[in-house]
């Protein structure tokens, strides 16, 4: 199938003739058989001459779609519709598509004899061949796909959409699709559809693919011609561009920036080309037009040419700034302007001559930029290819013109940079000399003064310090020998009234001289070192006077605005750099005066560790007597006999054991602040240790009438940590718990935990008075309890909960809390679990 789908036109032309040929040559030689009647023969010259007739068809019918190729070339859709047409009408079919292949989706190139609701279908968008259809069988296996009988197959019966349409909607029944390729890659197909059941003939599918191979030329025929098309357009457009530009690039090349050397090359050229007597250039600002360029133009013309002249209405250039394209005068002396006086054009004919006139725009943008003109001293019209060349002529000059204008932006806007880029780097310079000295002056000022003087084209100059009520020099450069030897004697001085530095002072705003030596009052530097061109600019604090930095010159040349500028800027860095430079002497005796209290305080710190240290021991011995003493005397009391003072015993051994817990507490907090608190770390059963907390909790719980619960798992486990430390948290968490719970529950709940390592968790929970954020806040702090009321009702010294958590930091975990008022407190200790 493939191989008879690439046939070529003319083969498949030779191969019917030659067979019709035979066909009447057997016709005429061959000697009938014997047994032959006439009907035998009637018959077979009928079949020979249907064969002829139908060769005959399909010759006429692919040279039509030849023809249709040929006489639409780079158009594909007449000649589709030419193969389509003759396709069906002589296979006998119905409907019949024309579609194109992109590698996935296949579009309708064109759609004959369908439904309007079969061609919306196609017209969708491209359609992805469904399985099971004979088009995804024609793209899969690049074949012709011959379907006796759509409605018969799976397709059908599965109701898949594209086959339900094809048979429903367009009553189709035998397919026949033929593949169009192009080096075995599938670039569409043709499609034929009978609406009854009769399957196509060998002949009429060779026929359809003959038809595919023609497609399949005339498309890739289209592409290259479109291509052709497409690369002739762009070099035609391109040479003629290049042709157009080539002597006014040249001209513009040679002279950058100047317009005219431009303006006269193309003069020169134009009244050569176009038999011109004399032409010129004009330019226009919006309001007048100005000679610019002029050739040949005699020399009374010029002189009137030499003023700037206004497009009146009557004059050709207030036709071009109106809009115009061009103005042609073929007679001057015909115009009406020139017969009712118009100045310009009564000169144009009695100066210099003229009778014939072109007058031509130069625009950019539908702006004029000013006006070409070119005159005849005879009566001859100028042609229209001459009209075409001196209108190209005109599009160059504006476009040198534009180029000009940009050209002269640049340089200017290069200059500006060089000279902004100088002004940055002494900037840096400054700042880099700042940033290197820091709290020194005398080099900041020294490189500031230089690159001012430098920048400024200043011969000297000079940085005076105001200290609020005279003046003294802090920086010279390039000061001649005199002035520099008169202002290093003088040292501070109050300037005279009436001269530049004391006008600074009272104005506070820059001074600019333009000659000091004419001056009513001429200064030290006039009279010293020649100075003439005088520059003051302050130095401003908070509108406070500080300094000024003065620049001169020895000749009457004003500074630039740019230049006063950049003065400003330095003496804004002068004053930053004064600012710094007192800042960091402060901070300089900040410093020493903080690193002497802190020696002081790390030295009364020490002694205070010693003083508790001591202290604690000493007071810790007779405390512990007493407390031995007082429950001795509890428990015997018949034998000593006290039984009348238990209730007081009792309250002392209470008071002493706190006092003893205080003075610990203390004492571990000065130790942790020294860095002297050691842990004792080991394992630790930990339900052990809850027991040992919960027996020795479990009278705090009853003095407030309150339930102690504890919540942990049977296999809890171990940590490593100082076992006597977690207990002192622990029993400080539930202490305060009980104490701030009335008839309520204190609960002691443990946990693990696996937050990126194991933990352990050791939550205390009550039901009491609880906390607000305020008072969370400040929970943890030294000798801080939540409030003065609390303190006051519930007694307490703020230690307990710094103390703790402070240890369990120690052992690598912490304590926090969770509250609400009225609803109970959580504080939680979280300890790395043995694992960790």
């Amino acid at each position: 199938m493939g191989r008879r789908g690439t046939i070529s036109r003319k083969p498949a032309k030779t191969r019917h003739g030659n067979k019709a040929k035979r066909a009447r040559s057997n016709a005429r030689t061959a000697a009938p058989p014997a047994s032959s009647t006439v009907a035998d023969l009637q018959e077979r010259v009928s079949a020979l001459t249907r064969e002829l007739v139908e060769a005959r068809e399909q010759q006429t019918a692919a040279s039509e779609v030849l023809s249709v190729i040929s006489r639409s070339p780079g158009e594909l859709k007449p000649a589709f519709e030419a193969m389509l047409a003759n396709a069906m009408r002589i296979c006998e079919a119905k409907i019949g598509h024309l579609l194109l292949y992109d590698g996935e989706h296949v579009h309708a190139a064109y759609l004959h004899d369908v439904s309007p609701a079969y061609r919306e279908l196609w017209e969708r968008g491209p359609l992805c061949p469904p399985p099971g259809s004979g088009i995804r069988r024609l793209v899969d296996t690049k074949q012709v796909v011959h379907i006796t009988d759509l409605a018969a197959e799976p397709a059908y019966a599965e109701r898949e959409p594209l086959r339900v349409a094809t048979v429903e909607l367009e009553g189709a029944r035998t397919f026949l699709g033929v593949p169009m390729l192009k080096e075995n890659r599938l670039v569409g197909a043709i499609i034929i559809y009978r609406q009854e059941v009769r399957p196509f003939t060998d002949k009429q599918i060779e026929l359809v693919q003959n038809f595919a191979a023609q497609a399949v030329i005339a498309i890739e025929n289209t592409r290259l011609l479109n291509e052709l098309r497409q690369r002739t357009d762009d070099l035609t457009q391109s040479l003629e561009q290049q042709t157009a530009t080539a002597e006014v690039l040249m001209a513009i090349n040679s002279s950058a920036g100047e317009l005219a050397p431009v303006f006269d090359t193309m003069l020169e050229k134009a009244m050569s080309l176009c038999e011109a007597a004399f032409g010129g250039f004009w330019t226009y600002d919006g309001e007048h037009i100005y000679a610019t360029a002029m050739r040949g133009v005699p020399a009374l013309l010029t002189m009137f040419y030499n003023k700037p002249l206004v497009p009146a209405p009557g004059n050709a250039s207030y036709e071009l700034v109106r809009g115009e394209n061009f103005v042609h005068i073929p007679d001057i002396t015909e115009d009406e302007g020139y017969r009712s006086g118009n100045p310009a054009k009564r000169a144009l004919h009695e100066m210099g001559g003229a009778r014939t006139a072109l007058f031509l725009p130069l625009r950019k943008d539908r702006s004029l930029l000013g006006t070409f003109m070119i005159y005849r001293q005879e009566v001859r019209p100028f042609t229209d290819k001459q009209i075409a060349l001196l209108q190209n002529f005109a599009a160059q000059a504006a476009i040198a013109m534009e180029n000009a204008r940009l050209l002269n932006e640049l340089r200017q806007r290069t200059d500006d940079l060089s000279e902004s880029l100088e002004q940055q780097t002494a900037a840096s310079e400054v700042l880099r000399v700042i940033s290197s000295s820091p709290g020194e002056l005398e080099p900041v000022f020294q490189t500031m003064l230089e690159n001012a003087t430098r920048i400024c084209d200043a011969k000297f100059g000079t940085i005076f310090r105001f200290d609020g009520d005279a003046f003294h020099p802090m920086a010279m450069v390039n000061t001649p020998p005199a002035l520099t030897n008169f202002l290093r004697r003088r040292g501070r001085f109050v300037p005279e009234a009436g001269n530049g530095l004391y006008r600074v002072w009272k104005s506070k705003k820059p001074l600019h001289t333009l000659d000091d030596a004419a001056s009513p009052v001429p200064t030290a530097p006039t009279k010293l070192a020649g100075a003439r061109t005088y520059l003051g600019v302050p130095m401003l604090k908070d509108d406070e006077l500080i300094g000024v930095i003065v620049i001169y010159r020895q000749e009457v040349r004003p500074f630039t605005d740019k230049q006063i500028e950049l003065v400003k800027n330095f003496a804004a860095q002068a004053v930053i750099a004064i600012e710094n430079t007192r800042l960091l002497t402060e901070l300089r005796a900040r410093t020493a005066e903080l690193e002497d209290k802190s020696q002081q305080l790390e030295v009364a710190s020490e002694n205070k560790s010693q003083f508790l240290s001591s202290m604690s021991h000493e007071l810790r011995t007779p405390l512990n007597a007493i407390i031995g003493l007082t429950e001795m005397m509890v428990t015997n009391a018949a034998r000593f006999g006290t039984d009348k003072a238990l209730e007081p015993l009792r309250r002392v051994n209470a008071a002493g054991t706190h006092l003893l817990s205080l003075i610990n507490e203390v004492l571990d907090l000065s130790k942790i602040e020294a860095g002297k608190l050691d842990l004792n770390p080991e394992s630790i059963n930990l339900s052990h240790l809850i027991d040992e907390v919960v027996g020795t909790a479990g009278q705090l719980t009853e003095k407030n009438k309150n339930r102690l619960v504890v919540e942990a798992p049977e296999n809890v486990g171990t940590l490593t940590a100082d076992s006597m430390r977690l207990k002192q948290i622990l029993l400080n968490l539930l202490s305060n718990a009980c104490k701030f719970t009335k008839d309520g529950e204190v609960a002691l709940r443990v946990r693990k935990v696996v937050d990126g390592r194991d933990w352990i968790e050791l939550a205390v929970a009550d039901t009491g008075i609880g906390l607000t954020a305020e008072q969370q806040a400040k929970l943890f702090q030294d000798f801080t309890q939540a409030d003065s009321l609390t303190a006051r009702r519930y007694g307490g010294t703020g230690l307990g909960l710094a103390l703790s958590r402070k240890l369990a930091r120690m052992m690598g975990g912490d304590v926090t809390v969770t509250s609400e008022p009225g609803k109970g407190s959580v504080f939680t200790v979280r300890l790395p679990g043995a694992d960790s």
